[in-house]
């Protein structure tokens, strides 16, 4: 077997990338654009098909909303004490959240404060707004509706990702079947990780100086480029949702075919890019 040396140097020189059969480009592109338009099927679809074509773990991280640019932030007045903060970013990703409050908001002065606050930050990233906001808004301390001040307190929820929901995977029994696999302790560990959903996230959303890229938009980890004594290697491309950037990959053995792996990550990559995409986060 290969040292994960050897692998590097092989995914790095002497790997050559096979293009995909026209009947397999045809077979995705039919598949996804059934389902154009729902974002949850999609990506169902998407690691299911990964999946299915190289017995590996395939993974969807569905986009980042903090990389998305704000478009209009609404304010909804609910039944009794509840109000509904709306983020809509240009990707047409939406977060929602409610709050039980006490304020005691006239209609009026809301209308006033939410135009406020968007002349000031729509066309501004979400993660720039949660870095900036009490600057931008220092003036407006005798806000009457008390919305200026419970949008600060809460601003690292609202213009951040959420920690849950955005993965979604497939191929757990395929990788199983791979020898690597085949020990208890090895069951055991594959199934830990793919039960913490923040850990797979951070994983295939590890910082570009982490990864080495194989000359292409595609990044290729192997062993301890991803942590420690790992057995795994790692195959993910980013794909964009207007300014909000999503991943899509696979996990599975450093015994695996990269050079198959790398070009459907790339064009699954690619076939998402031009995708319409409408999801919500709350």
């Amino acid at each position: 077997m290969p040292t994960e040396r050897g692998y590097r140097a092989f995914v790095n020189e002497l790997m050559d990338t096979p293009e995909l059969s026209a009947a397999e480009r045809r077979l995705l592109k039919e598949r996804m654009d059934r389902l154009m338009g729902d974002a949850d099927a999609l990506f169902r679809e998407t690691s299911r098909l990964l999946s299915r074509m190289t017995n590996l773990l395939a993974v969807v991280l569905s986009p980042k909303i903090s990389t998305g640019v704000l478009e209009r932030l609404e304010v909804v007045q609910l039944s009794g004490s509840n109000i509904m903060i709306v983020i809509g970013v240009r990707s047409r990703l939406v977060k929602t959240i409610i709050y039980e409050t006490t304020l005691d908001i006239c209609r009026s002065d809301l209308d006033r404060i939410v135009a406020i606050l968007n002349e000031r930050l729509a066309g501004l990233r979400l993660d720039v707004i949660r870095r900036d906001y009490a600057s931008r808004t220092r003036d407006l301390d005798n806000d009457p509706t008390g919305i200026v001040q419970l949008i600060l307190n809460e601003s690292a929820v609202l213009f951040s990702d959420p920690v849950e929901g955005r993965l979604t995977h497939a191929g757990t029994s395929g990788l199983l079947t791979q020898p690597e696999f085949q020990g208890t302790t090895e069951v055991r560990q594959l199934i830990q990780l793919i039960e913490d959903e923040g850990y797979v996230v951070q994983l295939f959303e590890q910082e570009p100086n982490k990864r080495q890229d194989t000359g292409n938009r595609v990044s290729v980890s192997i062993g301890s480029e991803i942590e420690d004594e790992s057995a795994y290697s790692i195959v993910t491309a980013q794909y964009n949702v207007g300014e909000s950037i999503g991943t899509v990959g696979l996990l599975g053995p450093m015994r695996m075919d990269y050079g198959r792996a790398i070009s459907l990550v790339e064009g699954m990559a690619s076939l998402l890019n031009r995708s319409t995409i409408t999801a919500s986060k709350q």
